[in-house]
């Protein structure tokens, strides 16, 4: 599933798209841990956080994502290797909100490090995920994000998802709210059964 190298956004270097491999989960974990930590660190307690990250962001936790058959893991790699990003399309999940939509499946995470932000590496990891979801036969994919994530609801804007919903997200004991958005696949469409 490697894509040729595309010269993402005004970075100036190659990068490569690539589906997961498990040799790649400590660099994963590394790098959630420090993106979630850069976004989200500031809203709840450390040791609420650390918890979180212990559970969700730990090479065997990544490990248990890259062999789950309903996940579908790709990196972005830069000239030596080295993961810039990494996105996960889910087809095990739903949320009530986009219950009555058809064939539905989850982009969930698009995480690039600070200093890709901008960069396109983002719009690439996005990209080749729509992609993904319209070869396995997804007519709509859905995300959550965090009502705060001011960057991340403009990028997702920008690349056709629209508000549909929203969801609790648990930290610790911390209740955040997350916006669902869902985007149509179909002809590029921005519209997903009505809703725009």
């Amino acid at each position: 599933m490697t894509v040729p190298k595309k010269k993402s956004g005004s970075l100036g270097m190659p990068v490569t798209i690539r589906k997961v491999q498990l040799a790649d989960a400590p660099s994963i974990a590394k790098l959630g841990a420090y993106v979630f930590t850069a976004t989200f660190g500031h809203s709840v307690e450390a040791h609420e956080l650390q918890a979180f990250l212990d559970e969700s962001y730990t090479v065997a936790a990544i490990t248990q994502d890259i062999q789950d058959e309903n996940k579908h893991i790709i990196v972005a790699t830069g000239s030596e290797g080295e993961i810039l990003g990494f996105s996960y399309l889910n087809t095990g999940s739903s949320e009530p909100c986009i219950a009555h939509v058809e064939d539905t499946v989850e982009l969930q995470r698009i995480y690039v490090h600070p200093s890709g932000h901008g960069k396109g590496i983002g719009g690439l990891l996005s990209s080749k995920i729509h992609e993904m979801a319209r070869d396995r036969g997804y007519k709509n994919i859905w995300l959550g994000v965090w009502e705060e994530n001011y960057r991340a609801l403009s990028a997702y804007e920008k690349w056709g998802y629209r508000r549909v919903g929203h969801h609790d997200f648990v930290v610790g004991t911390v209740v955040q709210r997350d916006n669902i958005m869902l985007k149509s696949l179909l002809d590029g469409s921005r519209v997903v059964d009505g809703l725009n």
